[in-house]
């Protein structure tokens, strides 16, 4: 897989997306790096922990987050995306679900559109996508927490997603999938699903997987946002276990550890 100018080999290992929020409410570190500045300095520790791709997001996507408007979301992420092109050579994911957001940001030179509905919620998204050749992550999500069969249910959604991609031209070569553990699913259900991430090498696409420091990983231990990394830990070697591709994680350089820990051990086996 190919993402700006990097060759991904997909499973053959499993790959480190780190998070750069550029807000000042995201859940885990808003407003530790929503000035220029110190969301440099803060992708530079990334990169040199061993990222393989930044993610840029603009708008919190927590809980009863605040939607802004698409203007606004631009001018917090697409100066941060030329800076970091003017400084390092290493592709750029930005997380939004808003189309004119997403097409700013490839015009400013990211590399890959990771969006939380699936392509769903704006459906110009896969169009602007497509447009750009760029990759894209698709996630499951949903309005409501109803489902017949729940794993069916994630399936089918995720099938739809890629068949918007595929319709609107997008690669099949330039598509990973997330299971939107956190997304409109009960504690139970996020459990399930990491238990059960092997189902998604049906579609055989890449998989990223994203739990760093959420409320499921709080709810089992008992334990606030800061305190999360083993349980973090604990799913990234979930993660590796069961065929995961990307892995979306605060904490570069402790998943990148576990990562290669776990990956000798399979390996050896």
């Amino acid at each position: 897989m190919i993402i700006g100018n990097k060759e991904f080999k997909i499973k053959e290992r499993t790959y480190i997306m780190g998070i750069l929020n550029v807000t000042p409410d995201s859940f885990s570190d808003g407003g530790r790096f929503n000035t220029l500045s110190n969301a440099l300095k803060r992708a530079e520790q990334m990169i040199k922990e061993g990222a393989d791709i930044i993610d840029i997001g603009g708008e919190s996507t927590r809980p009863n987050y605040t939607m802004i408007s698409q203007e606004e979301e631009i001018e917090r992420v697409v100066p941060v995306i030329k800076e970091l092109k003017k400084h390092f050579d290493i592709p750029l994911s930005v997380d939004t679900y808003k189309s004119k957001v997403a097409e700013a940001s490839l015009d400013a030179g990211a590399d890959l559109i990771n969006d939380i509905w699936g392509l769903k919620y704006d459906t110009n998204m896969a169009n602007v996508i497509s447009k750009y050749n760029a990759a894209t992550c698709i996630m499951h999500n949903r309005k409501e927490i109803i489902y017949d069969n729940y794993m069916e249910d994630v399936l089918s959604d995720l099938q739809e997603s890629i068949d918007i991609a595929l319709s609107a031209g997008i690669k099949r070569d330039k598509i990973i999938i997330d299971p939107g553990v956190g997304f409109a699913k009960t504690y139970e259900m996020n459990l399930t699903i990491v238990n059960r991430l092997e189902e998604l090498q049906k579609f055989k696409l890449p998989v990223l997987l994203g739990t760093s420091r959420k409320s499921m990983i709080g709810k089992a231990l008992d334990e606030t946002v800061e305190n999360r990394l083993e349980g973090t830990l604990a799913t990234t070697v979930m993660g590796v276990m069961k065929g995961c591709d990307f892995v979306r994680v605060h904490d570069v350089l402790a998943n990148l550890r576990t990562i290669r820990m776990t990956e000798a051990i399979l390996r050896e086996r």
